[in-house]
């Protein structure tokens, strides 16, 4: 009597293999969302902490006064603009009156949680909702 040799995977084999590979794929794949969220929130602080030093560009260039730098093309707003498109949505605010200025935005990886930079060279992060923990003429940062 001839013994048969088998050659090949049986279904069960193939089933694992195909089920292993979907569990690593998934992982991965949150792994990439939570690294996309980071990279958004390092673009939103950097466009934030770019608008200090442009802020005070502005403020020699105006005549010694942040009036209108938030929405001034050669003042703040590039950098506003940045953050709001770093985010996906228009979640960023900035203030400015005479003698200081604060700009905000909403960060992606924590809901809730802003970035806020302002005149007095803070810059933080912080919790809350940016249109009213920031406040709708805030100047400094909560």
């Amino acid at each position: 009597m001839k013994k048969s040799t088998q050659k090949g995977f049986t279904l069960i084999e193939l089933l694992v293999v195909i089920a292993i590979i979907g569990i690593l794929a998934s992982v991965v794949l949150a792994s990439l969302n939570s690294a996309r969220a980071k990279g958004s929130d390092a673009a939103i602080k950097s466009s934030i902490n770019n608008a200090r030093a442009q802020a005070e560009l502005y403020y020699d260039t105006a005549g010694n006064t942040y009036l209108g730098a938030c929405a001034s093309a050669t003042g703040m707003a590039p950098m506003l603009t940045a953050a709001n498109n770093a985010n996906g949505a228009a979640a960023a605010d900035c203030n400015d009156v005479a003698g200081a200025w604060a700009m905000a935005a909403q960060l992606v990886s924590v809901p809730g949680d802003y970035y806020c930079v302002d005149s007095t060279c803070t810059a933080e992060t912080n919790t809350g909702v940016v249109g009213t923990a920031f406040g709708a003429s805030a100047t400094v940062c909560p």
